[in-house]
């Protein structure tokens, strides 16, 4: 059962952007953060920033009206701590700062205007946050403004603003495509972030462009509808792009229920400033971020100590500690598969490390589920869990990993093939092996810790041997040896059971 929110630890930010206002109130402020309430607001505050110079009227009286709103959710939720930060609009219109001395009075906190450099830093934080060792450059297309930064690791350089949001080029450009293609032409061509960009990762930011990754999953058929992490060879990103201008020159985004309809004349735009800076830095990938401004802006308040952290341990320590039997059972698993990797010599990279330890400590979240569903009912919610620094290809290997220990390695019980296409080979059957290493663990400690450290691996020759400590021998039935032949014979070994 999950246990309460901790009402003192809460956080929340307040983003004021260009074309939304939202809130967003997370469990804590912590290296994994856990939503636990979102809501946005389409006020489209930068909508004629570029031609007036002002905030609309009625844009300021919605955005207004949504910051009342939140500011009383925020107290019947009791958040401990609010933050709030507004971005290109504020700052660029002359009416900007009257606009924010109102809002403060409404939220009751002080209000952040990012500058440009900022706000690209806080953008490129994010994505560090939620991406597993970036590298490449960070693309944060807001309402009014476009930010570009090169990240490499957890390394941050410097960044560039750009008045390519999508409600900016829109005023601009007076709606006109093809001036609109000309302003984005010129504006990036020189600059020096885009330079850098070959071969690498273009890691896509913003509420525009997570429409558009919404819109390519449902159209290519894509088994998950997980946009954190989801990525498209960049030549193929291109090709859709200049298929949505189509669509647009057609008058046919009407068509397109995915998105809403405040949002949907903009989608033009953000594909029209992602075909371009496909063409200019000429990216291997593109892969889109839902951590952005927010996520930064939090992970830059933690300790040096807490930032270096692994994001997806992390969050899968908690969902440990909420869901499974025994939190401690969990992390002995991680101890004694380390052992059953080391004895059999199993060659594993670093990535293939953290993913392993990952699936153990996710590997007795379901055991409230009927036991006919346990399999496909955790599989579903690993995949598609609300967690970052992990990719799409990572969730599909920890998420069968932990399928194949609940349903098993019968032809029978198989997952979704389009599930199984997520992977490669070779991991399909790293995670059968791991899947078939929890079937015997579990099966011999019933979740309870204490029992793993009690047993021991050991070979000789091709026989793998599973050695019992004398106080455990009671432990040992038929149906463990089975299991445990099982899982030798899919590392190429014959395996017995040892009493010492």
């Amino acid at each position: 059962m999950k246990r309460p929110a901790k009402r003192a630890s809460t956080v929340a930010v307040i983003d004021i952007g260009s074309n939304s206002v939202r809130l967003v109130v997370y469990e804590a402020l912590a290296r994994s953060l856990i939503t636990i309430f979102n809501e946005k607001s389409l006020c489209g505050l930068g909508r004629e920033v570029q031609s007036t110079g002002l905030l609309a009227p009625d844009a300021v009286t919605r955005a207004l009206t949504a910051l009342r709103r939140f500011r009383a959710l925020c107290k019947i939720q009791q958040v401990g701590r609010v933050y709030a930060i507004a971005t290109a609009a504020c700052r660029d219109a002359a009416n900007g700062a009257d606009f924010i001395e109102r809002a403060e009075r409404i939220c009751g906190v002080p209000i952040e205007i990012l500058s440009g450099p900022r706000e690209a830093k806080l953008s490129a934080l994010g994505v560090v946050s939620g991406i597993h060792r970036p590298d490449g450059i960070v693309g944060d297309l807001g309402g009014g403004s476009l930010e570009l930064i090169d990240v490499r690791g957890n390394g941050v350089r410097s960044g560039v603003t750009l008045p390519l949001g999508s409600l900016a080029l829109q005023d601009l450009s007076h709606k006109s495509l093809k001036r609109a293609e000309r302003i984005v032409e010129s504006d990036l061509a020189g600059v020096a972030q885009l330079k850098v960009g070959a071969g690498r990762t273009f890691y896509a930011v913003g509420g525009t462009w997570r429409a558009l990754a919404r819109i390519h999953i449902v159209q290519s058929g894509y088994p998950l509808g997980v946009m954190h992490g989801y990525s498209i060879p960049a030549g193929e990103a291109i090709e859709f792009a200049r298929r949505l201008r189509r669509l647009a020159a057609a008058n046919m985004l009407a068509n397109i229920e995915l998105v809403s309809d405040a949002r949907r004349p903009l989608l033009t735009y953000g594909a029209l400033v992602l075909e371009y800076i496909i063409r200019v830095a000429k990216p291997k990938t593109i892969t889109f971020s839902t951590f952005g401004v927010r996520e930064g802006l939090l992970y830059s308040m933690l300790t040096e100590k807490e930032r270096a952290k692994d994001g997806l341990i992390c969050a899968a320590e908690e969902l440990n500690q909420l869901l499974s039997r025994s939190a401690r059972h969990a992390k002995e698993l991680i101890e004694w598969s380390d052992r059953f990797v080391r004895v059999v010599k199993l060659r594993e990279t670093d990535e293939e490390r953290r993913l392993r330890h990952a699936a153990c400590l996710l590997s007795d979240i379901g055991w409230r589920v009927h036991p006919d569903h346990r399999g496909e009912q955790t599989l579903a919610q690993i995949i598609n869990g609300n967690f970052g620094d992990i990719g799409h290809q990572g969730r599909a290997f920890v998420g069968l990993a932990v399928f194949f220990r609940y349903a098993g390695l019968s032809e029978e019980n198989q997952p979704p093939q389009i599930i199984q296409d997520l992977v490669s080979p070779a991991m399909l059957e790293r995670a059968r092996v791991l899947g078939a290493v929890f079937r015997v663990a579990h099966l011999i400690s019933a979740a309870r810790p204490g029992v793993l450290p009690a047993t021991h691996f050991r070979t000789e020759g091709r026989n793998l041997m599973l050695v019992f400590e004398h106080r455990m021998v009671d432990l040992v039935a038929d149906r463990v040896g089975g299991r445990f032949r099982q899982l030798a014979r899919l590392v190429g070994r014959s395996g017995s059971i040892v009493l010492r």
